[in-house]
């Protein structure tokens, strides 16, 4: 189903951004739209339903068929695509390699910073006026808080890089080194574009792997990477649904980053 305006698109509130295993996570019925926006249409039609007691939307970030490569998922329809149906909070759960030994596959971990690796990638609805975000603190508070479940691990650095290739082994120790923990390919510019658009949002990352410069071994392989994040899909959806269940109501305003800022394009206000 195919939606132009903003007043015929279901309301949700909360939005997950993730594989397309998430697809049965609905308690009821759900519906999809696709909302057409100035930037195309999203990876996918999103899928509105409840969880938990709330409205949620559903994006799979790949497309349906995983048919979009990290660098080439259309992140600024998707961004503006949620808000069209009024989504101000985003969990973005996501496969991560680990750039540490101590936290090996399996792990869960809510990072409280990115490093931006990526080039070539649109990371703005701002061509023109000059509106400058804050961004010292990537992920909402609030949010982070929420994500906080039993055996979560709080806090890490995760740098996103281009892909669609793994790091070499260089890259990965170098990254290393910094005090990065984590490693990903699609955290940015989600993380960033959200903020432009005052939603909160946080990433939750899934260690699939030690990257290549951790493991002495063969180097990262996308079937293992895949295997893994299916293996932990089950648990990962239900931290999913338990962050989403302590979502705070309402506005956060360490995500308002407009005030008294007079912007060069419209943002949806639903």
């Amino acid at each position: 189903m195919t939606k132009t305006s903003d007043h015929d698109l279901p309301f949700a509130d909360i939005a997950v951004i993730g594989g397309s295993g998430f697809y049965s996570f609905f308690d009821t019925d759900s519906i999809d739209v696709t909302p057409v926006t100035p930037y195309g249409t999203p990876s996918a039609p999103i899928t509105v339903g409840d969880v938990e007691g709330r409205r949620v939307a559903f994006l799979p970030r790949h497309g349906r068929n995983h048919e979009f490569s990290p660098h080439t998922v259309p992140y600024r329809a998707n961004m503006w695509a949620l808000r069209m149906l009024g989504v101000r909070k985003i969990f973005a759960p996501c496969a991560v390699g680990s750039l540490t030994a101590d936290l090996g596959p399996g792990a869960v971990v809510v990072p409280d910073q990115l490093v931006d690796r990526t080039s070539g990638r649109a990371q703005t609805f701002f061509d023109n006026g000059g509106v400058h975000v804050q961004f010292a603190d990537p992920y909402c508070p609030q949010l982070r808080s929420a994500a906080m479940q039993p055996d979560t691990i709080d806090g890490g650095v995760m740098v996103v890089v281009e892909g669609p290739r793994f790091s070499t082994r260089a890259e990965s120790q170098w990254y290393a080194r910094q005090g990065w923990t984590l490693v990903n390919m699609t955290g940015h510019p989600e993380a960033v574009l959200a903020r432009e658009l005052e939603q909160c949002y946080v990433a939750i990352g899934l260690v699939t792997d030690l990257d290549a410069g951790i493991d002495a071994g063969d180097g990262v392989r996308a079937i293992d990477v895949f295997a893994e994040f299916e293996r932990n899909l089950g648990p990962f959806k239900k931290l999913v649904r338990a962050s989403i269940s302590a979502a705070p109501d309402g506005s956060c305003e360490s995500c308002r980053v407009h005030d008294g800022v007079t912007l060069p394009i419209e943002l949806p206000t639903r």
